[in-house]
């Protein structure tokens, strides 16, 4: 069994920065893929960045060249780094994590970019 704990959300002004975390219990090292995913208000969740075993990455293109995403094995962490947020990023944002043929969801951060 995995747990995901992310951290790291909260309030932050258009054009500022927050960096997510996530912690998972076990050696994320043998994990096939992990992953942002992201729920705004009223909206379906949707795929923010992932990051491959191989260290493959590949980003939402509402996000691209302002977050990015990266994985330390050592630590069992996958993070998110989020500049020049904007208000259409105000979501809950869950990490993901596919591990041998099972998936499995964090319980989600909330963000929140407003002046």
């Amino acid at each position: 069994q995995v747990q995901l704990v992310e951290s790291g959300g909260g309030l932050v002004q258009p054009g500022g920065f927050l960096r997510l975390s996530c912690a998972a219990s076990g050696r994320i090292s043998t994990y096939s893929l992990l992953a942002w995913y992201r729920q705004p208000p009223e909206k379906d969740r949707d795929l923010v960045a992932y990051i491959t075993s191989g260290r493959n990455i590949n980003y939402a293109d509402s996000v691209k060249g302002r977050f990015t995403i990266s994985r330390d094995n050592a630590k069992n962490t996958v993070s998110l780094q989020m500049n020049n947020l904007k208000p259409e990023d105000t979501a809950i944002y869950y990490c993901y994590a596919f591990v041998g043929s099972t998936t499995y969801w964090g319980q989600g951060t909330q963000v929140t970019v407003s002046s």
